[in-house]
């Protein structure tokens, strides 16, 4: 059972466009699971380091990034994944109005 939740939401997470986000609590809707925003941010955080996974696209609800791991250069991961992405990141946080996936 927990396998096929895992997967529910990995395929959701897949399907983020390049440059947009979405919140733990939109993947968890889309993926058939309201109210378990926290389930995604723990499946998130159990993924290997490797993985492809375009994690860094789901941020909060407020349009926050939630990780603060740093790079070699003390930048935070998922800000300069996003940036990279071309996604305007401002004091840690995303304008939901202009990046969030909407279907």
């Amino acid at each position: 059972m927990q396998v096929e939740l895992y997967r529910q939401i990995l395929e959701v997470v897949a399907s983020i466009p390049y440059g947009k986000v979405a919140t733990y609590g939109q993947v968890a809707k889309m993926a058939g699971l309201p109210r378990h925003a926290r389930l995604v941010g723990k499946v998130l955080q159990n993924l290997d380091g490797n993985s492809d996974m375009p994690w860094h696209r789901v941020i909060n609800s407020q349009g926050k990034i939630s990780l603060n791991q740093m790079n070699e250069h003390g930048e935070n991961i998922q800000a300069q994944r996003l940036i990279d992405e071309g996604v305007m990141v401002i004091q840690g946080r995303i304008k939901l109005s202009q990046y969030q996936w909407v279907l």
